[in-house]
């Protein structure tokens, strides 16, 4: 009995010692010098909540908190364990303890036991332990530059996104997870035909960087306006603490997260003050306004173009032309909207116009008024108001020789035309002729028409034979749905030239569904080893089969890098040619 009694204590024990919560501190090290990193893990064998670390009052925390979960089931048994990871920086020298941390499991409260540390002096050769994030987060920095952060509404900033990299570290790759959406902002990427690498320094300190990306900014709102962060996953190769047999380090990669932070502008008004009263947004440089006409003499009833144009440097795209005025004696149509804007890292440049054709309807001298256009000038901060010459418009009279209603030929004439001119070339009296005198009951004709819908009853039938031939083919169906959806999506890509994830997956999604209607393939199976193997059965070119793939791997390379606009014309053109071949040769 006493040994039965035995067994059952031993066992509530040890079953209470398998559910027991665990919960620690751990240190990569209890002694180390001021110019080291301490690594400090608070981990736990049950999940928790409402984790609390503690003040860390003699460290700087340079990393962290770093979470990591490992769940494993060993011979039928699980193995849970949950971990947060501070890196520190010791402010001095002395004797510290690092406090208590809390987390809540299941209701009750858990606290990690006080670790002590000893700090010295600094050391030779710092070591900083298993902190591979704390090296590549202190070596690696995405930054936005920003060239003015207190622009006026609708002028110009730009924003140049660089990755600062130092030379301890490598990085081999990189891949954008967010991109700013700029929601109270005009923008314009800037293309970068290609990433080099340069030489800087950040923070005293000497660096390699890149230019990721430039984009121009024209703020549309007043005040406070954020610029949310771009965040890249970039693998970065640091050295690990293994070392060979020379004492070298070992790299090892790391996924590092970084983001250029939020930035905040402040948008400054356009000042109320001398505000002219046809002003209607525009913002720029050395803006200047023409006002021409192709011709200064015609004949009545003949067109003549007059063109508005405002150029210079500001933001074009963003405000309305002056209308152009003319007399009531002249018809003036819609006008035809051209520009001609380059965008560059000074924000836009180039031309925008209206062209109107303008008919005048008869003979006399016809003054267009002058055009004003009004600009708030950056370089003197000013409002500036641009004023076109008068332009006279000398019409003689129309072809056929009639004459003007006026006498004098020397005074300015706005007179309005005539009812009878204006629609002189409607014919009021016609020549109609009866087509017969026979009765239409009875005629060849009446029985032509009467009988020919029973023609189409054949007809009729063999299109519905037909379409239910048609609608039962499930197979030809989907082919014929597939290549409809290729050139369809084919189209969609033509239209997003200049947008490059909407080009992309519209051409990705063209080409798979191109291989559904030729290959009888779903996606699922679209690898690049069976793609080949298929065209090439099929009867199609290695050298065109090797272009389809490096369309799909374009595709999908698109997705990380960023391409040109002559990158994206490029794939496009490709990839009709390519479809051409193949529709030749399978």
């Amino acid at each position: 009995m006493k040994h039965k009694l035995l067994l059952l204590v031993m066992f509530l024990v040890s079953g209470f010692a398998i559910g027991q919560v665990q919960f620690e501190a751990k240190v990569s090290k209890d002694k180390l010098g001021v110019n080291e990193r301490l690594r400090v893990d608070f981990e736990m064998n049950q999940d928790g909540d409402n984790f609390n670390p503690p003040e860390f009052a003699n460290f700087t925390v340079v990393g962290g908190p770093n979470q990591s979960v490992s769940n494993s089931w060993i011979n039928g048994k699980r193995s849970y364990s949950k971990t947060y990871s501070y890196f520190l920086a010791p402010k001095g020298r002395g004797n510290f303890t690092i406090g208590q941390a809390e987390i809540t499991i299941d209701g009750n409260i858990y606290k990690t036991t006080p670790v002590q540390v000893e700090v010295t002096a600094a050391v030779d050769e710092p070591t900083d332990g298993e902190n591979s994030e704390y090296i590549a987060s202190e070596n690696i920095h995405l930054v936005a530059e920003i060239s003015d952060t207190n622009p006026y509404l609708n002028e110009a900033i730009t924003v140049v996104y660089k990755l600062y990299v130092s030379p301890r570290i490598n990085v081999s790759d990189w891949r954008q997870i967010d991109s700013p959406k700029f929601s109270d902002f005009w923008s314009q990427n800037i293309d970068i035909r290609r990433l080099q690498v340069e030489n800087g320094t950040y923070d005293g300190e000497p660096y390699r960087f890149v230019v990721l990306r430039k984009t121009v900014l024209y703020p549309q709102k007043t005040g406070k306006l954020n610029i949310e962060p771009l965040t890249l996953n970039i693998s970065v190769e640091v050295p690990g603490n293994r070392r060979d047999i020379f004492g070298n380090r070992f790299y090892e990669t790391v996924d590092k997260v970084v983001a250029a932070g939020n930035r905040s502008i402040e948008v400054k008004p356009l000042p109320q003050e001398g505000r002219p009263a046809d002003f209607t947004g525009a913002v720029g440089k050395n803006l200047n306004l023409n006002v021409t006409t192709d011709k200064t003499e015609l004949r009545a009833t003949e067109s003549l173009q007059a063109t508005v144009e405002v150029t210079g440097q500001g933001n074009l795209k963003l405000f309305d032309l002056p209308p152009l005025t003319v007399p009531a004696s002249m018809e003036k149509y819609e006008p035809e909207y051209v520009e001609d804007v380059n965008t560059t890292i000074n924000g836009m440049q180039g031309s925008i116009l209206n062209n109107y054709t303008l008919v005048p309807q008869s003979k006399g001298k016809y003054p267009i008024p002058p055009v004003t256009f009004s600009y708030f000038d950056l370089d003197s901060q000013s409002y500036r108001t641009l004023t076109s010459d008068e332009i006279m418009v000398d019409v003689a009279a129309p072809p056929g020789g009639s004459q003007p209603a006026s006498g004098s030929t020397g005074a300015i004439v706005q007179q309005e035309p005539t009812a009878a001119k204006q629609f002189r070339y409607i014919k009021l009296s016609t020549s109609l002729k009866t087509i017969g005198e026979a009765p239409f009951m009875g005629s060849a004709l009446f029985w032509s028409l009467f009988l020919s819908p029973l023609l189409f009853i054949p007809l009729v039938i063999l299109l519905g034979k037909k379409r239910r031939e048609k609608a039962g083919d499930v197979r030809g169906n989907r082919i014929r749905k597939a290549d409809r959806l290729a050139r369809k999506y084919l189209s969609e890509a033509k239209k997003n030239l200049g947008d490059q994830t909407k080009f992309y997956e519209s051409l990705e999604r063209a080409l798979h569904n191109y291989l559904k209607a030729k290959l009888h393939i779903q996606t699922s199976e679209m690898s690049k080893e069976r793609i080949m193997e298929l065209l090439e059965s099929k009867g199609a070119n290695a050298t065109t089969v090797a272009e389809f793939n490096e369309l799909l791997k374009s595709c999908e390379f698109a997705r990380y890098t960023p391409a040109s606009n002559v990158a994206m014309q490029q794939d496009y053109d490709k990839a009709v040619r390519v479809i051409s071949k193949l529709d030749k040769q399978v």
